[in-house]
């Protein structure tokens, strides 16, 4: 989740990377239909810009085999450190993380058969044009670019305690704060076309699932942001942790609910 500064604003927690790693699994399951149609398979070559601590990458090597290349990019030291950590426990050997910008990755034009970019254009406002037309630089005439994103302001906790809202609410005014668009994901086919890429594909869909016991979410990841924006204290951190504390111990779960969008686009011209 790169932002064009190169800096994170969700802490890289285990429980944080555990978050990406349920997303990710989930990723292949709902979204077979639309990889498939970008052509993420067997042979691919595939990058993942914005890879964050690297959860989809293993995912993405699994799909594309012993004959594909499996590429990830984010602006974050911490983050690219993580991701290869990732990719060393899992045992993949094919695929290399770098560090680079969104916009401006450093990688060589047309070399990928997808650009894929899952959950960064919300926290890059006014960037998110630029770097989805760098995106469709990364691939070869016929190639695609994936685009997926959230609407956040129909995203939340069915039920959840004020104080959770509380924090999600604060996290929304940092978004918007520094101009970023949490309902980016419904825009993703106007920035694709703006791209000059055709559309081929564009869904939404709402994910529903139980919120796991101890996992939070990413405005709790963003707390020590929030603090140091001046939009919480150590007070208001205590009063969501205690709250998010007594909600694990509900016997029954709150349904996490996500409002879902993605994209698939081809760059013209005939594949090599």
């Amino acid at each position: 989740m790169t932002t064009v500064e190169g800096g994170y604003a969700l802490r890289l927690s285990d429980e944080e990377i555990a978050r990406y790693r349920l997303m990710a699994q989930r990723a292949r399951e709902r979204e077979a239909d639309l990889w498939a149609l970008a052509g993420l398979g067997p042979g691919a070559r595939v990058v993942d810009v914005g890879c964050g601590p690297g959860a989809m990458l293993p995912v993405l090597a699994a799909c594309v085999g012993p004959h594909g290349a499996v590429a990830g990019v984010d602006a974050d030291p911490e983050a690219v450190a993580a991701a290869r950590s990732v990719l060393a426990a899992a045992g993949v050997h094919r695929a290399g993380v770098r560090r680079g910008r969104a916009e401006a990755t450093g990688l060589p034009e047309g070399s990928f058969d997808v650009a894929m970019t899952r959950h960064v254009l919300a926290h890059n406002g006014g960037a998110e044009q630029r770097i989805v037309e760098h995106l469709a630089t990364l691939v070869h005439p016929g190639g695609h670019v994936y685009l997926l994103d959230a609407d956040g302001l129909a995203t939340g906790l069915i039920p959840a305690p004020p104080e959770i809202d509380d924090m999600n609410a604060r996290y929304t005014r940092w978004h918007a704060d520094r101009g970023n668009d949490v309902r980016v994901g419904r825009r993703l086919a106007v920035l694709a076309r703006g791209a000059g890429l055709e559309v081929e594909a564009f869904r939404g869909w709402f994910e529903i699932a139980a919120l796991p016991v101890g996992m939070r979410g990413p405005a709790w990841a963003a707390r020590d942001t929030l603090v140091a924006a001046g939009l919480a204290d150590a007070r208001d951190v205590a009063r969501w942790d205690a709250a998010a504390q007594a909600m694990d111990a509900w016997t029954e779960r709150p349904d996490l609910v996500m409002a879902i969008f993605a994209v698939v686009a081809r760059r013209p011209g005939p594949a090599p």
